[in-house]
């Protein structure tokens, strides 16, 4: 199986969780993410809070790449970064050597004017959805 890096934010409040850089695995199909012994299963639809879920538990997650800037999160947050992940996170995706030994930062999220604009387009889509004739 195959490894990569990823941003992972178990959604424990709707929009807001918790944030972490961790090392993943995939499927032989590239769909399921194992994460620390949990099984990430995608959501079906337009995500926009979560794109994955927990099989077990049922908690909502959201995987992506890592940003070069590390505004990975939606709203502010403090993000750490699993020990296994750290140096080739520093490293290879924000190309620093400076802060290698940083096991946390933190990520201003997407200003409230590129929040609303996701909160748009998913009430969009939702509409255009529910209306769509069969």
């Amino acid at each position: 199986m195959q490894s990569n890096i990823k941003y992972v934010e178990r959604k424990t409040d709707g929009l807001r969780g918790v944030g972490r850089i961790a090392r993943v695995t995939f499927s032989k199909t590239g769909k399921t993410v194992y994460l620390g012994g949990k099984t990430l299963v995608p959501l079906a639809g337009f995500a926009l809070k979560a794109n994955f879920f927990d099989e077990e538990t049922f908690e909502e997650y959201w995987v992506s790449s890592p940003r070069k800037d590390g505004n990975d999160s939606l709203f502010p947050l403090i993000i750490e970064i699993d020990e296994d992940a750290r140096e080739e996170y520093w490293m290879e995706i924000r190309q620093t050597s400076v802060n290698v030994e940083q096991t946390s930062y933190k990520s201003s999220g997407k200003t409230k004017q590129q929040r609303e604009r996701i909160e748009k387009a998913v009430r969009r889509h939702d509409m255009d959805r529910r209306f769509r004739a069969p």
